[in-house]
């Protein structure tokens, strides 16, 4: 990896987008328990069809993934993050001044067109700058990503009680504007520059990477679906199940910090394996945690609910590193910024379809059980995946695929 000043800065810039992606796109999960109690004369005293209003957000941030790359040849990767910075940070601060359902929906669906640009782009510019350490680096940038996760709940617990919900809103949009400020001034940056000749990316067998390309696919699509819908239900999971007063929503904030906090570390550590370890090694075990903490957390209650939901944590963030290095371990650099745009996009469709299945099924229901009972559905899919995928120890020694037989 490069050490140039410059490029430290530029991949503290990519891991700051990180962190605001994610925060960007979970206030609404905590800020709903908050609307309740402050604006119910406004959006109505049910949580269902307030979540549901996060569903526009996530339907543009996963189709605006799909034109990132042709945006990123034709703008430039550095002027598009800086258009992120911007667009998200402003049309966050905007949602917090809106009057309205429909307005409200309206600034969070522009807010995610903007937030969209910052996975295609910016994880093919952090993977360039990685080199062979592929693994640490998106685990770093991981932890960065799962710092937005656990701090949104929170931070938005905390403004939403002692400000109001709006300024939930407000006071980060802001804070991204002026991080995006600081970033117009910095020089492009070759991210491949200080490393000295590029190794060749090795020739693969077409029959592998067709294989890895379908599980990558595929479990976008699932992983997508599961990771949105467990962090837009974690906060109201909290309150159900461990804090069920209204008055105590800094404490559900904290709780939830405290699960998705296991998330982080565990990207930072799974990232570390992958450098020394096939993807499937890390992936399967993964995998297999997955579905029956899953089906535990639909029906468990009381204190056991927190290391359950924090163990859930770490299986499903875990994985998002596993994923981000396979399109690096199996698809040549060319190619990368296009089969991230369509590997996000098929994952951000499902993540659009979390938040009514979170509401729609909590307002039939009346609690999370039936939720978490559909999501270990979609774990078991990702078990299938694991065990599908190729166990090659080329991917570790690149220079082995040139005389590797195809499976």
């Amino acid at each position: 990896m490069d050490h140039s000043p410059a490029a430290k800065r530029q991949i503290a810039f990519i891991n700051a987008a990180h962190t605001a992606t994610h925060y960007c796109l979970l206030i609404l999960a905590t800020a709903v328990l908050g609307m309740l109690q402050q604006d119910h004369q406004l959006f109505g005293s049910e949580y269902g069809p307030i979540m549901a209003l996060g569903t526009a957000m996530f339907v543009i941030y996963g189709v605006g993934a799909l034109p990132m790359g042709w945006f990123a040849a034709k703008f430039g990767r550095q002027r598009m993050m800086l258009v992120f910075f911007l667009g998200t940070g402003f049309f966050m601060a905007a949602a917090g001044f809106t009057a309205s359902p429909f307005w409200l929906a309206a600034a969070l669906a522009a807010m995610g067109a903007f937030a969209a640009i910052y996975h295609p782009i910016g994880t093919a510019m952090l993977v360039e700058a990685a080199g062979e350490k592929v693994g640490r680096a998106v685990g770093l940038n991981g932890v960065f990503g799962n710092l937005g996760v656990a701090t949104a709940p929170v931070a938005t617990a905390f403004l939403a009680q002692s400000l109001g919900w709006r300024w939930a809103f407000i006071v980060p949009g802001i804070l991204c504007v002026l991080v995006g400020l600081a970033y117009a001034r910095e020089k492009p940056v070759d991210m491949n520059a200080g490393r000295g000749p590029a190794k060749p990316f090795p020739t693969i067998p077409p029959a592998v990477v067709r294989r890895a390309v379908v599980v990558l696919l595929a479990i976008a699509a699932v992983s997508g679906l599961v990771f949105n819908a467990f962090t837009l239900l974690l906060p109201k999971l909290m309150q159900e199940r461990l804090a069920t007063s209204p008055d105590l929503l800094p404490v559900i904030g904290a709780l939830a910090f405290a699960a998705t906090l296991c998330g982080g570390l565990t990207q930072f550590t799974v990232g570390r394996m992958i450098d020394k370890l096939t993807l499937r090694r890390v992936f399967l075990p993964l995998a297999m945690a997955q579905l029956p903490l899953m089906l535990a957390l639909s029906f468990v209650q009381g204190p056991l609910v927190l290391p359950l939901a924090a163990a859930l944590a770490a299986s499903i963030f875990g994985q998002v590193t596993v994923n981000e290095t396979m399109t690096a371990r199996y698809i040549a650099p060319a190619l990368r910024v296009k089969l991230y745009s369509l590997r996000f996009f098929i994952g951000f469709l499902g993540a659009a379809v979390a938040a009514p299945i979170v509401g729609l099924l909590h307002e039939a229901t009346g609690n999370l059980a039936a939720t978490l009972l559909v999501l270990s559905g979609f774990s078991a899919v990702t078990l299938a995946c694991a065990l599908f995928f190729p166990d090659r120890q080329e991917e570790l020694r690149p220079e082995l695929w040139n005389a590797a037989p195809a499976e």
